[in-house]
């Protein structure tokens, strides 16, 4: 057992220390201190800073410590002993005293610095450097030596400024080269992020609907690629696990209830769903209006609108896509016309309810933009589709319950007859309510909406969309009401143009069985002075061309036939006037300007499918359209001859037209000269001419319209002009379309080489075109010929144009320096 060491007994712990403003005094030690205050200078003695020392000492400290503790403590007494030894006095004769304020005299003195490692010099101390045993330094060599302090240290710095600029571009580089690496490597993280995601929700949505939101917050990054891959990935989630129906949140009540682990997953996979899907709606409303990203934006919005028009937030799809429909960025616009003709088209996907807030809402827009839109924002009206047989289906199936009823009352008066016992009363009333009431929650639970509700859909669509029309008719009033002030006023004038006119004419066209009657006499009336171009009835041709165009009138005059012709028994109209505006728009017609689709409806409408028309009437238009068919192409020739066949066929007495006396022949009428410029039919005096244009029509350049031409100026019965005659002048222009002039060219490049092997190798069989047979005389230079005739007779009527302008320009200018002079002496 070794001896134990005594161990160094502590002092006891001071008291806690008090802050002086805890501390109570109270009168009876202030009077103890004041009697014995020779007692108290003691404490004035006491050395604090060593009792301190040593209070504070670490308890049970080992004896080694305090052993190393002496030791440094005399290691470094004897260092400052030696130090104090090698110090050095320097002669007084050397260095000048310094004398005090107090008068004393001090010498200078100088240190020996003694190197470490050598011995020899700490025992001689003769190699003391000279510069550091001198003497201390004046101010003036303390401020160069400063000085040198300074310019070393500025020089070093400079030195490691250009030591960090020779670094820097080689340290940029390596920089910009991990920045370029670390970005791609977080693009393609995203990206495969976004895939994994999408792919899981879409093989297991209910257990992985927690990754919506992490695709949503994706979506919300600062790089734009990974901004649109997000909408479209979660676009392709969206449109797969929408479910079909709308889902409703749980309320207070329900929430509080105990529900079983398949309700709870349930309600937590719905409102995970929801709200991802509404932050996903707030993204792309947000989107939408910016530039970068309104394309994609845009396309999303119309993808879940087409795809789930059932489900919540329709609202806002629908909203979103009625705002873009009049863009004008074309790619847009047409994604948004699509959508909502597609939103028409299906309505079994909404049940009409969607159809309903669409139109209401195109309604809106166009009375907030002032009828100055797209017109693809009203076409799209074109694509609803009614029910007439709603009210006749109700009808029915009102009679069908009534004579159930009676069937049911004489089989259970028949059955109480046969039957006595009360029981069996009793039961067999019993199965005729279960009957009812399963029938009552069949017709509930069924996808078929009921009679009623869709006809009161049907009413509020017809309503919003008739709406729409007479606003864009009351638009165009005012607007032809304004236009002739501002024309008296000055040659050009800024007008507003009317983009909505001819889809809202198309409309009313194809929608007017469906118009109320009240309203009729006011829309025939806004026809007639629309098919005018002008609010003044008794305005020339050449002041309504410039309201409207010749088209627009031409719809006008389709309108009012078909309005008319619906409504056969209700309306009693007199339609001369659309004839008389009929007449004097084919003289204004320009192929390239105008719709030839819409002139050939128009002939067929007003003059074909009529049964009968006046003899001089239908003389003045078989004599105009004649004319017309010399100035147009072969398209707008074909439909027009086919329109004069038609009339002659049905008019026997206009045949007079064919033959060769001057006057007309026998039946001339009342007027004995032809005014080819008369604005009324009636007194143009047309059977007192004779129609020649057919002899020029027979030397056409296109085989069809000489064919027919010679076959109408000799009333030929032949095959192919028999199916001409009953043929429309629609269908005749669109046979003869662009299509089918390519198709002429084709054929008459390869009659070209036949026509060449011909004169190499012999006579050979002649080719066809359609009915018709091509001669051997058919050459290019009869060709030729027919095409310069044909194109000068244009070329002369666009000058003749010009020259008509500039007279009216010339005549307009005169009187208005006319009234100018009148007005000037009447001041005078």
């Amino acid at each position: 057992m070794g001896k134990k060491k005594d161990r160094i007994v502590l002092p006891p712990e001071l008291p806690p220390e008090i802050p002086d403003e805890e501390v109570e005094v109270s009168d009876d030690d202030l009077q103890f201190v004041k009697e014995n205050r020779a007692y108290a200078s003691l404490l004035s003695t006491l050395d604090t800073r060593s009792i301190t020392k040593h209070v504070t000492r670490v308890a049970d400290a080992k004896d080694d410590a305090l052993e190393k503790l002496y030791e440094k403590r005399m290691q470094k007494n004897a260092l400052k002993k030696e130090k104090e030894e090698t110090g050095l006095q320097v002669d007084r004769v050397d260095a000048l005293p310094i004398k005090t304020l107090d008068g004393k005299i001090h010498y200078q003195t100088a240190t020996k610095t003694v190197l470490e490692n050598d011995p020899s010099e700490e025992r001689t101390g003769e190699n003391v450097k000279k510069d550091k045993g001198m003497v201390k330094l004046t101010k003036a060599e303390k401020r160069a030596k400063l000085k040198k302090m300074r310019k070393d240290a500025k020089q070093q710095g400079k030195e490691v400024a250009k030591a960090e600029v020779e670094e820097t571009p080689q340290a940029a580089v390596l920089a910009e080269v991990k920045e370029d690496l670390t970005a791609e490597e977080a693009f393609e993280s995203k990206k495969h992020k976004l895939a994994e995601l999408g792919n899981a929700l879409l093989t297991d949505p209910e257990s992985n609907i927690k990754f919506l939101k992490e695709m949503v917050q994706i979506s919300k990054d600062n790089d734009d690629t990974i901004v649109k891959l997000g909408l479209l990935s979660l676009l392709a989630v969206f449109k797969d696990i929408v479910p079909g129906y709308r889902i409703r949140l749980p309320t207070e009540k329900e929430l509080d209830m105990k529900v079983s682990k398949t309700v709870r997953k349930m309600r937590y996979y719905e409102s995970t769903l929801l709200s991802a899907y509404k932050a996903y709606l707030q993204r792309l409303v947000a989107l939408e209006k910016k530039p970068l990203f309104q394309h994609v934006a845009v396309r999303c919005i119309c993808s879940l609108l087409d795809a789930n028009p059932h489900f919540n937030f329709r609202e806002s799809l629908l909203d979103a896509t009625v705002r873009n429909i009049s863009s004008p960025n074309d790619a847009i616009r047409k994604l948004c016309c699509s959508t909502i003709n597609s939103l028409f088209a299906n309505e079994g996907k909404h049940g009409g309810e969607v159809t309903v807030e669409a139109v209401r809402l195109i309604a809106d827009h166009v009375k907030a933009h002032n009828c100055q839109m797209h017109p693809d924002s009203v076409d799209v009206f074109l694509s609803l589709s009614f029910d007439e047989d709603l009210v006749m289906a109700k009808r029915i199936e009102d009679d069908q319950k009534f004579k159930n009823k009676k069937s049911k009352k004489r089989k259970n008066l028949e059955a109480s007859n046969q039957l006595e016992n009360d029981r069996k009363k009793s039961k067999k009333e019993m199965i005729s309510k279960t009957r009812e009431e399963v029938e009552a929650d069949y017709k509930a639970a069924s996808l078929a909406p009921d009679v009623m509700e869709k006809k009161q859909m049907q009413t509020e669509t017809l309503s919003a969309v008739f709406e729409t029309y007479f606003r864009i008719l009351k638009k165009t009033m005012q607007s032809i009401g304004a236009r002739p002030e501002a024309n008296a006023g000055a040659l050009s004038a800024a007008v507003e143009p009317l983009p909505l006119l001819a889809p809202c004419l198309k409309g009313l066209a194809k929608f007017s069985h469906l118009i109320d009657l009240d309203f009729m006499g006011d829309l025939m009336n806004h026809l007639r002075v629309l098919a005018s171009g002008s609010s003044n009835s008794g305005n020339t041709s050449d002041k309504c061309s410039k309201c409207l165009t010749v088209s627009e009138r031409l719809q006008c005059c389709i309108v009012a036939f078909k309005v008319m012709r619906n409504n056969l028994d209700a309306l009693n109209v007199d339609l001369q006037d659309f004839f008389l505006h009929l007449y004097n728009l084919v003289l204004e017609y320009r192929p390239g300007r105008d719709q030839g689709e819409v002139l050939a409806e128009a002939l067929k409408i007003m003059l074909c499918d009529d049964k009968q028309h006046d003899m001089q009437k239908t003389a003045a238009f078989i004599k105009r359209l004649a004319t017309l068919s010399l100035c147009v192409g072969s398209a707008d020739s074909m439909a027009a001859l086919v329109t004069v066949k038609h009339l002659l066929q049905k008019n026997v007495k206009c045949r007079n037209l064919l033959e060769n006396d001057i006057g007309g022949g026998s039946v001339s009428g009342t007027i004995h000269k032809y005014l080819p410029y008369s604005t009324d039919p009636n007194l143009s005096g047309a059977l007192a001419s004779v129609l020649w244009e057919l002899n020029l029509l027979s030397s056409h350049y296109h085989p069809a319209i000489s064919t027919l031409a010679s076959g109408i100026s000799s009333m030929s019965t032949a095959n192919n002009q028999v199916l001409l005659s009953k043929s429309s002048p629609q269908q005749a222009f669109k046979e003869m379309s662009l299509d089918q002039e390519l198709c002429f060219t084709q054929q008459s490049d390869s009659i070209k080489l036949n026509n060449k092997k011909r004169r190499a190798n012999g006579p050979a069989i002649s080719p066809s075109i359609g009915s018709t047979t091509v001669t051997n005389s058919f050459d290019d230079n009869e060709l030729k010929r027919k095409l310069c005739s044909h194109f000068m007779v244009l070329h002369d009527i666009k000058e003749n144009e010009r020259l008509r302008k500039e007279l009216d320009r010339t005549t307009l200018s005169l009187q208005l320096y006319e009234q100018y002079k009148k007005r000037s002496k009447q001041s005078r």
